[in-house]
Parts: C-alpha cells; structure tokens; sequence
C-alpha cells in the first residue's frame, strides 16, 4: 500500500502528539510535514523521529534555533505564514488541523486548493468560516473529515441511512470539571479548577470550553456546516461517562450511537485512515464492566452557554466568527488572570449579541468580525476594571 501522506499543524500540541502516535502505529502512514508554535525542542525530536520534508515555527529565533538543531535536509519554515508555505510545499494526501484557534483556517484552504483531505480537529475553523470553507471543499471535489470526537460520531453513524431520513442528531456533553458544583460556586472558579476535567485529557483553551459548555456551542455551529443540518435537528444532552460520543435518530424511531472509550487517536484514527478502519491494539470497550451510562437534561448555566450556539446558527453571517473570536477572549483572560470564569458566558452572549449585520460572507469579513469581537471583550473588560477604580 502507498504512504499516505500526513500534515500535522499544532504537532506539539496534544491532538498533535496523539496524530503522532496514530502514525507511528501504521505503516502505510507518513508525516510528511509538521508545525508547531514556539517549542522548537519537542518539535525537533519530532523531526528527527519522524523525518519531516519540511517543518515550521511561528518565531525566527526558534526556526534558527532548529536549523542549528541537526535535523540533517529538514527545511525550516517559520513566520506568520509558515503553516500555509508548509502545506503548499509539501501538498499532503492529508491535512491534519489540530492548532487552536483560528490560525488552521488560512493553512486549511490552502490544503483544500492542493487538493488535500482537511482532517479537522480545530473546530474553531469551521465555526467562523464554514461559509467559506464548505463550498470551496465541494467546489475542489474534497471532503472535510471531522477529528472531533463528536462529529466523528456523528459522521459515522449517518452511514447508517440518508440525510433525508435524519431527524435528529444529539451531541453528547461530559460537563466539564465543574459539571457538579453549585452555580454560585462555579462563579469564582479558579483555572485549576476548571482544567481538571473527569474524562478527557485536552489542552487548555478547550478543557475551559468544556467547563463552560461553550465547546458545544461551537461544535453545533461546526455540526451545522459539516452536515448541512438545521439548528432544530440538533441537540446536546449531558453524559457523565463520555462513552457514547454522539448519536442519531432516523425517521423509524431507529437511533444509531457511535461509543468508544475517551481517547482522541480513535477519531485521529478513523480520519486518518478513512474511508479504511485502522487496525489498531486497543481494550475491548467492557460495558458490563462500566455498569451504567447516564444522561442528563442541561441545567441552566450550561443551557444559556449552548444557546450560542443555536443563536450563532440563526443569525448566520458572521455570527460563527464573532462568537468563536469572542470566546478566545474572554477564555484567554480568565486564563491571564483577569476575569473570573463566570464572566465568560456573559461577556461571550452580549458581543454575540451585537454582531453586525454582513452585507456578503467572505474571509474578509469574517476576519473583520473576528477582530471586531475580540476587541468588544476587551473593551468591555477595560471598562468594567475601570469602573472599579476609586475617583
């Protein structure tokens, strides 16, 4: 069989090192490009590991800091335009987005014009421009495949039947680390708190989404634009254990649900090898064992947090992107230390709220109002820290 080529954007990041050891485990997969931000270090024993055609860094120094690293004909590429030089260069079978934020997006079109597979774990991308993103991939003949493991869920069990027989589809919530303490608690929650999430081992910004439940805010906008679904053929329910990932319910009452243990390299897997199913050595899922799955209606906190989800889908326009920029900020700032975490929800609702009207969808405007949005939260923040002064 023929190497299928892989890029990896955010390898030092933990979907990144997950992708690695999905790679490393099958013989027809290559890593034939790798990027990373500013931990040039783990990202040249990366390198030499897996013998990269090029590699790519945010910063200078780190990009001069690897090329003196020894990483024999390794290219180095490195700025605020690396990741997409990256995925020009090498053209990949296979795109693998797993940076935070909306830095995937410009590589991730980049990818779709090479030709290459879009494997998404970024959902950001797909949040603030699923309007551009979707009919570029269907105008270049190439399908986006989805790494999280929700909408893994949910792409493979709508094999199970047509999109006309849908009718509904159910994203499954674990609640984060804070899923069982009281509202007035959940205020003042500090960022080890918040990160100490039950079931899931993620990097930082996401663990706080899941905290908040503003992860499933996004993931119904990411659904919406995968799937082409209305907002009234989505849900979310909580489910403590996080074994089943999502399922679906067809128009005979049929309702097919994709489980699995929580552990990203299956969904990594799965895109990765699709249309294939990857051999792997894994612990048989012992259901018996587990005793009982559980699920809960969302309590009120989390409700309000989803319903921007809903909101953002209704609106349409920019919505995604003001809503996904909008929450960067407010988690970068609870994380900086200035905002508490019961803020986010508020500050993240009122800049949704006032999103501008978008006379036309393009990555322009899109970016616009990305930038928009994170100014707002800004603004607000500064305003509310200066209220507080004495005068």
């Amino acid at each position: 069989m023929k190497d299928k080529r892989i890029a990896i954007l955010g390898s030092t990041g933990s979907i990144g090192r997950q992708t690695l050891e999905v790679i490393s485990a099958q013989p027809h997969l290559a890593a034939c490009a790798l990027a990373a931000g500013n931990n040039w270090q783990l990202l040249a024993e990366q390198a030499r590991a897996f013998a990269p055609d090029v590699v790519a860094v945010a910063s200078e120094p780190a990009a001069a800091s690897l090329a003196a690293a020894g990483l024999g004909g390794v290219a180095v590429l490195s700025g605020p335009d690396a990741m997409t030089e990256l995925v020009r260069a090498v053209r990949p079978d296979v795109l693998l987005s797993g940076v935070v934020g909306t830095a995937g997006l410009a590589p991730t079109l980049a990818a779709i014009e090479c030709g290459a597979t879009p494997a998404i774990a970024n959902k950001e991308t797909l949040v603030m421009a699923g309007a551009v993103v979707m009919p570029a991939a269907r105008a270049a003949g190439v399908r986006v495949l989805p790494v999280d493991s929700e909408h893994s869920a949910i792409f493979q069990c709508l094999s199970a039947g047509r999109r006309s027989e849908v009718r509904r589809v159910v994203i499954t919530a674990s609640g984060g680390a804070l899923r069982d303490w009281p509202a007035d608690r959940v205020e003042h929650a500090t960022v080890d708190d918040a990160l100490r999430h039950p079931t899931w081992s993620m990097g930082r910004k996401i663990t706080i989404d899941s905290a908040t439940l503003i992860n499933k805010a996004l993931e119904l906008v990411e659904a919406h634009w995968l799937f082409d679904l209305p907002a009234d053929r989505l849900a979310v329910v909580l489910h403590d254990e996080s074994i089943i990932h999502s399922y679906v319910e067809f128009c005979d009452g049929s309702a097919i649900a994709q489980m699995g243990r929580p552990d990203m390299t299956t969904p990594i897997a799965y895109a990765l090898c699709y249309p294939d199913r990857a051999r792997r050595e894994t612990e048989p899922l012992d259901l018996a064992a587990l005793g009982r799955l559980t699920f809960r209606p969302l309590e009120d906190r989390f409700a309000r947090a989803v319903a921007l989800g809903y909101e953002a889908i209704r609106r349409g326009g920019a919505a995604g992107a003001v809503l996904n920029a909008a929450n960067e900020a407010a988690v970068g700032a609870f994380l900086d230390g200035r905002i508490t975490f019961g803020r986010i929800v508020p500050l993240v609702e009122s800049v949704v709220n006032r999103t501008p009207e978008a006379v036309e969808v393009t990555l322009e405007s899109l970016l616009a109002a990305d930038d928009w949005a994170r100014r707002e939260v800004d603004r607000m923040i500064s305003n509310a820290g200066a209220s507080k002064q004495p005068g």
